[in-house]
Order: C-alpha cells, then sequence, then structure tokens
C-alpha cells in the first residue's frame, strides 16, 4: 500500500490540482485569523472550511491519474485498492492543512474568552480544534468519495452535488461538523473548552462506510 500511496502523492502534487484548495485555505486562515483573537473561535473558524477543502482535495486525487494509468493501476492492485489510496493521500493532504491551519491558530490568538476575561486551558483547547479539524477533514472525505467517480462520473452532477452536500454538512444541526464546530463558538463566550469526541467518532463512522462503499463500487464499474 506504501507504495501505491508514493504513487497517487506524486501524481497529486505533479497535477498541481491540490494549488487551488491549498492556497484559497492559506489566505482564508491568513486573512481571518488575528493576532489576540479569542482562541477557540479561531480554531472553529479554521476548522469549518476544511470540509469542502477536503471534498474539493478528494476530487483532485481521484480524478489526476489519466484513464490508462488507471486502468493499469487497477489491473496491478485491483481497482478498489487503487481508488481507497488516491482518496486517503487527498485526505492525509487535507488533514495536513488542518494542522497547520491549527497550529497558527494556537500561536496568534489569545487564550481567553471572548471578553478577555476567562483564561482558557491551551492543552485541551488545541486538542478541540485539531479533533474539530479532523472531523471536518473526514466529512469532507465522505462528501468527496461519494460525489466523484465511480459514484457520480459526470463533472456537471460532481462538483455541484459536492458543493451542495458540503454546505448541508457544514450548517445542518445534526451535523457533526456543525455539532463540533458549534461547540467551540458556543464555548468561547465563558471559555468553556469542548472536546468533540462524540462528533468526530459519528464523522469517522460516515467517513469509512463512504470511502469503503465508493472502493466496492470501483471494483465492480472497472
Amino acid at each position: 500500500m506504501i507504495p501505491l500511496l508514493r504513487y497517487h502523492f506524486a501524481l497529486l502534487i505533479g497535477s498541481h490540482r491540490w494549488l487551488p484548495p491549498a492556497v484559497l485555505y492559506a489566505a482564508y486562515v491568513a486573512i481571518g485569523i488575528r493576532a489576540g483573537d479569542p482562541v477557540l473561535d479561531g480554531f472553529g473558524y479554521v476548522a469549518a472550511p476544511l470540509l469542502p477543502v477536503a471534498a474539493w482535495l478528494v476530487r483532485a486525487g481521484v480524478t489526476a491519474e489519466p484513464p490508462a494509468a488507471r486502468a493499469c493501476a487497477a489491473a496491478a492492485v485491483g481497482p478498489g485498492r487503487a481508488h481507497l489510496a488516491a482518496v486517503s493521500v487527498a485526505a492525509l493532504a487535507a488533514a495536513a492543512l488542518g494542522a497547520l491551519g491549527t497550529a497558527f491558530t494556537a500561536l496568534v490568538s489569545d487564550p481567553h474568552s471572548a471578553d478577555h476575561r476567562v483564561a482558557v486551558p491551551m492543552g485541551p483547547a488545541t486538542l478541540a480544534g485539531a479533533l474539530t479539524a479532523l472531523c471536518c477533514v473526514l466529512l469532507g472525505t465522505a462528501v468527496g468519495a461519494l460525489a466523484n467517480r465511480p459514484v457520480v462520473r459526470s463533472p456537471g452532477w460532481a462538483i455541484p452535488t459536492g458543493a451542495l452536500a458540503a454546505l448541508l454538512l457544514l450548517v445542518a444541526a445534526g451535523s457533526p461538523a456543525n455539532a463540533a464546530v458549534s461547540g467551540l463558538v458556543t464555548g468561547s463566550p465563558r471559555g468553556t473548552v469542548t472536546v468533540p469526541w462524540l462528533p468526530l467518532g459519528i464523522a469517522a463512522l460516515i467517513a469509512a462506510a463512504a470511502v469503503a462503499g465508493a472502493c466496492a463500487l470501483s471494483s465492480r464499474r472497472t
């Protein structure tokens, strides 16, 4: 699996399709996170856009390979494993962006509540921010897996479907991403840290099911 991951990593990097989501996320963080802002609000701010960014990166990963090369890889290791490697590389790239955004926020933000009166413990707060970012990455990976080939093959349907699904998962009240981000933002006025274990667990199950389904379908349609 390691050589396959390296292969798809090289494909993603060489295609330069990772640049638009990465640059947009970096600009979003650089513009939105200012020194001295409340840390919990900042963690929620940098986590939320990772959902569409992860979905975008998954699309970049699963479409970077030319059809002939995809057929060769599928014949060599199986279409399911080849597709899993492409999705995994994209998810790892999104997680790396999330780690950078979370670290930057922890460095420059004020470890106090929104009114700057209540001290916020940085250890638990950073853990909550990192897990919230991971929750959004996992759900974005699920969206990317289900809104692209082999589930949705037409770009005319795949792109708007993925964008709409990412938006709904961010704003829907029952979404794990919404719950995790809201836990940070609503805790900021009181300086209360809520570690999103339950949303993260649900997001992991959703992502695992979505990726497994996409890989299984890839085996049938190749």
